[in-house]
């Protein structure tokens, strides 16, 4: 019986991203003699905060995504991230899901640069997994499926951001549109800007990795630039 692509292979990327950030966490937790992950050297090193930006430290708006600060903040992003990204790097294939994962966590923390009050200090992989809330439901808008199922859960995780405290709203949003607009430029934009009678495979891909680049470009520089922003107020750790 044959198999449909999405049924085949394992979400390989997935099960990385989520080893990935699982260590990060046990290594912070070692490195605060089991206490709070935000004491070690390696939370603070990563995380995001305005002033280091501004100060150059630009790698903090894509590590700050692989921090937590608690066993029950990394337990849930990690629970979403398997519960999403099996199914979305298996339609998407490997190299376009990290790109959207990856485009959707700068795109959160070019949010929070821009426009969070200068002394939040942020991390957690939610940005990028709101992304992926935002790619599944383009994935499901062409498909031609009913998106109502997916916009419940993202209009309840929304309202959930909004009411319980300590939590990075415009992250959150930011990551969701910059994952739905990745991904809408990987399954949309090939058909939109080339001939019926170019749309090859290989001319696809190519429409679509140039608009990942470029998407990926523009959220890391609008991370940049929201260092612009920042007051010059001085956060003591």
């Amino acid at each position: 019986m044959a198999r449909t692509r999405l049924s085949e292979g394992k979400p390989y990327v997935t099960y990385t991203l989520i080893g990935i950030n699982i260590l990060v966490f046990l290594l912070c937790v070692a490195q605060a003699g089991f206490g709070d992950p935000g004491a070690a050297t390696i939370f603070s090193s990563g995380d995001l905060l305005k002033s280091d930006v501004a100060a150059g430290e630009y790698w903090r708006l894509l590590t700050s995504g692989f921090l937590h600060f608690s066993v029950m903040h990394v337990a849930v992003n990690m629970l979403s991230l398997y519960i999403l990204g099996r199914d979305l790097e298996l339609a998407l294939g490997m190299a376009r899901y990290l790109a959207v994962y990856l485009i959707a966590l700068l795109g959160g923390s070019a949010a929070v640069m821009l426009f969070e009050n200068d002394r939040a200090l942020t991390a957690g992989a939610s940005g990028a997994i709101y992304g992926l809330m935002g790619a599944m439901l383009v994935i499901i808008l062409k498909a031609r499926v009913s998106p109502v199922p997916v916009l419940l859960i993202i209009g309840f995780n929304v309202v959930l951001s909004f009411s319980l405290p300590g939590i990075s709203v415009l992250g959150h949003l930011g990551g969701l549109a910059f994952g739905a607009a990745a991904t809408a430029a990987v399954v949309y934009l090939p058909g939109l800007v080339l001939p019926e009678g170019r749309r090859t495979s290989q001319a696809t891909g190519r429409v679509g990795w140039i608009a990942l680049g470029v998407l990926f470009v523009v959220a890391l520089g609008l991370g940049i630039a929201g260092g612009v922003t920042y007051d010059g107020l001085t956060y003591i750790r």
